[in-house]
């Protein structure tokens, strides 16, 4: 069912710019968190925190830009 602005919340939850920016900044993080970890390297692991936390920051900024679902730049793809 469509809200009162025409998106549905099935087909447009997280396909925007600022959820995917966010994932893979925050995935990468993640990645490199695990990989110090193994490899005892603490200073590492704390980065790859930051790392983690930036992408999520950059992800609120960019849907505040309106790159988000809701947002006036987000142009959504047909399915």
């Amino acid at each position: 069912m469509n809200d009162v602005t025409g998106y549905s919340p099935e087909t447009s939850h997280g396909h925007s710019p600022a959820a995917w920016t966010a994932v893979v900044v925050m995935l990468v993080g993640f990645t490199l968190g695990t990989f110090f970890f193994t490899t005892n390297q603490p200073v590492g692991v704390w980065i790859s925190v930051a790392v983690i936390v930036l992408g999520l920051v950059a992800g609120w900024v960019m849907a505040k830009l309106g790159y988000g679902v809701r947002g006036p730049k987000y142009q959504p793809k047909e399915h």
